[in-house]
């Protein structure tokens, strides 16, 4: 079994910080293991071999976790030790610090999300990697760039990271994703034997609350389809696409910008969600066709005037002209003279509400998408006999005009 000893040495230069470095003693031969920790001589107790907190400033602070990080690394180290003893391993110290470094590499955080992210990608689902890759970006945002070692999370870490988020005026939801997201991927880490669980997640919120309905009522969508927008091309284009996903039954946009013209036949568009996986089949309509004549034809393979070149990152075109459009909804709004901030997935909510408010049954459409999950909305849909929904659409349709 080898043995570890915390050493200090100090700068050259008087006054200045020294380093942290570990000494791996085994089989009577000593190495040297460089750690990036650096203190000040006087925070350096020698008879302890472990720094302390002399200030009670912003300094005590990085004192008190650079000591919490020296407990780790020797946890780590002995660790290691352990398991080539329990192995029956021939190591020598030079060993043991090989395998400290690799792991270090392969072991932190941001590192194994990073292979999250490229095996999500790998297995084709994108959209989840991009929630991955966006929570990555956020936590690293929090930590100022700073990897941590996945046995090193904690539960005030996480605690942290919650409180950060709130400040940024997140909603409790949206705190929620990105934090199950991190739990998600250390629960893998810890399935993947990298860490133990130490249940670092058990003081903050990860559920979900029930957001406030956004919804407009039929008058306020007639308002918004009669604009005159002709000034305003853009905020023309907005208005247009917040419509027909109302004429699609709420129809969300990553679905709409990936319509295939192939998928429109004999007047019904047949298609999948691409979160769900659920089949809708939806009737083609005149209003539907009228705002898609509009514009000039797509030459690309798909239906909609949203991604016009195949040749580019067809899901980058998709989210830059998502994000467009939803900052040229709140124009719109305030045109319309509308207090709610004007979005896509408005037209979503306000179809559900306007089919609830015409009394078309719960079988058909549960209130205002009101499930816990929407995949079980859709499955309620998909469980009807599709000309049900196509008259409510129809009834929801003719509704719009004066």
């Amino acid at each position: 079994m080898a043995s570890i000893k915390v050493k200090f040495r100090p700068s050259a230069i008087p006054g200045h910080q020294g380093s942290i470095y570990y000494q791996i003693i085994h089989e009577r031969r000593v190495r040297q293991l460089q750690s990036t920790y650096r203190i000040y001589p006087f925070e350096w107790d020698e008879r302890s071999s472990m720094v302390k907190a002399t200030d009670n400033g912003e300094r005590r602070l990085v004192v008190v976790e650079i000591r919490e990080r020296i407990r780790w690394d020797v946890e780590r180290v002995m660790k290691i030790s352990r398991k080539f003893d329990d192995y029956g391993y021939t190591y020598t110290a030079d060993d043991i610090i090989e395998e400290f470094s690799r792991y270090k590499v392969e072991c932190s955080l941001f590192n194994f999300m990073k292979k999250v992210i490229a095996r999500l990608k790998h297995n084709g689902r994108i959209r989840t990697s991009e929630t991955y890759t966006a929570t990555l970006n956020s936590y690293r945002k929090f930590r100022q760039d700073e990897d941590i070692m996945l046995d090193s999370l904690t539960a005030d870490d996480m605690e942290a990271y919650e409180a950060w988020l709130r400040r940024r005026g997140l909603s409790p939801n949206t705190v929620s994703f990105y934090i199950r997201i991190l739990r998600a991927v250390y629960n893998r880490a810890v399935e993947e034997n990298l860490t133990e669980n130490r249940n670092p997640f058990r003081h903050v919120y990860t559920g979900i609350d029930k957001t406030v309905k956004r919804a407009l009522p039929l008058p306020l969508i007639r308002k918004i389809r009669n604009l005159d927008l002709s000034f305003a091309p853009a905020l023309d284009y907005a208005r247009d696409m917040f419509i027909l996903s109302f004429y699609l039954r709420g129809m969300s946009f990553i679905d709409m910008a990936f319509l295939k013209k192939n998928d429109l036949s004999s007047g019904r568009i047949v298609y999948r969600r691409r979160k769900t996986g659920q089949r809708l089949n939806i009737a083609w309509t005149k209003e539907m066709q009228s705002l898609v004549d509009k514009y000039p034809a797509n030459d690309t393979d798909y239906l909609l005037p949203i991604i016009r070149n195949s040749r580019a990152s067809e899901r980058y075109i998709y989210r830059n002209t998502a994000y467009n459009i939803n900052h040229n909804l709140k124009k719109v709004a305030r045109l319309a003279g509308i207090a709610i901030p004007l979005t896509l997935y408005v037209a979503r909510h306000s179809w559900a509400s306007v089919a609830r408010s015409k009394g078309i049954p719960l079988s058909v459409i549960s209130e205002g998408m009101g499930h816990d999950s929407e995949s079980t909305t859709q499955i309620y849909l998909a469980s009807l006999d599709t000309t049900v929904v196509d008259r409510a659409n129809s009834l929801i349709l003719r509704s719009l005009e004066p």
